[in-house]
């Protein structure tokens, strides 16, 4: 009979949670205090203790201590509320992270089969047919054509290469690099795109020029997804504390108090968080709409040392 009433016990035991055990333990402090106190009469030994303090007022320490125990209890209940939402946030961004990165790689595995490997069959197709041919002038064509499937498989590298590291910034550095990026998005898109610099904008590293172009890309995409403008600034500033990004347009804006944000908004300011920076957009409905980063320039020791 004892191994069964051990087995009938266990699942019971198990049911029990940390949180579950840790409420029993406080139920039962709660109890035993109040067992305690009503045996030893403490508190009207504590009422004869503090009577004898009415001249320091010690007799209102407990009210302070009951005001206190209250404000702490209601300071954690805003910190669990506050972890909660944070805790919220990262799962939102992160699952939109994961859709992001799982559409990234079908694109590139689309591009890859479909592209790639057509040009790569052509080029084999080629030179099969240069190997068998005894006609110069066929030889000469089938060349032809295999430099230009290579030349196009180039130019799909390259375009590959630039989806996954913007290689402009190793080629021309961060401010040429933008307004580069300005006037091509300008070019595509007929809207006036107004580029301006200021300070020293050298003193900076890689992971810091990353960031301040892709967040310029996904602001500039989203004014033409969303925004509807009739002209874009994008300043970039170099000031005491770091680099200051500001990205503004007079498009029809949007409510920044709505809970449905876009991944390109949540990602601006995980990229800026992770350089110890900020980032803040300013936007109402009819008001077009303003975004700011900073970031500051130690924030590349602290990337670099990760």
């Amino acid at each position: 009979m004892r191994p069964e009433w051990r087995l009938l016990r266990l699942p019971r035991l198990r049911a029990w949670t940390p949180e579950r055990f840790d409420l029993a333990w406080v139920l039962l402090g709660t109890v035993l205090t109040f067992v305690l106190s009503s045996k030893l009469e403490l508190q009207e030994r504590l009422a004869t203790v503090l009577a004898r303090g009415e001249a320091w007022q010690v007799d209102e320490v407990p009210f302070s201590l009951l005001a206190l125990s209250l404000g702490l209890a209601w300071y954690a209940r805003r910190r669990r509320q506050e972890a909660s939402r944070l805790l919220a946030k990262n799962r939102e961004l992160t699952q939109k992270l994961i859709a992001l990165q799982d559409s990234e790689r079908q694109a590139l595995a689309r591009e890859l089969h479909d592209e790639f490997a057509q040009h790569c069959t052509a080029i084999r197709i080629e030179a099969t047919y240069i190997q068998r041919s005894n006609s110069l002038p066929q030889i000469g064509e089938a060349a032809r054509r295999a430099a230009a499937s290579a030349e196009s498989l180039q130019v799909g590298v390259r375009r590959l290469v630039r989806r996954l590291r913007p290689a402009e910034l190793d080629q021309l550095g961060l401010v040429p690099a933008m307004r580069s990026l300005c006037e091509d998005w300008t070019t595509r898109s007929g809207v006036p795109c107004l580029f301006r610099s200021r300070g020293n904008l050298c003193q900076h590293g890689e992971a810091i020029d990353t960031t301040i172009y892709r967040v310029t890309q996904e602001a500039l995409a989203n004014v033409v997804r969303h925004a509807n403008a009739t002209r874009v600034n994008v300043e970039l500033a170099a000031t005491a504390e770091g680099l200051s990004l500001c990205v503004d347009d007079d498009g029809r804006g949007f409510s920044v108090t709505s809970p449905e944000r876009g991944f390109g908004l949540l990602g601006a300011t995980e990229r800026a968080a992770a350089l110890g920076g900020k980032f803040e957009a300013d936007s109402a409905p009819g008001m077009g709409t303003r975004i700011r980063m900073e970031l500051p320039l130690v924030a590349e020791l602290h990337a670099e040392a990760a």
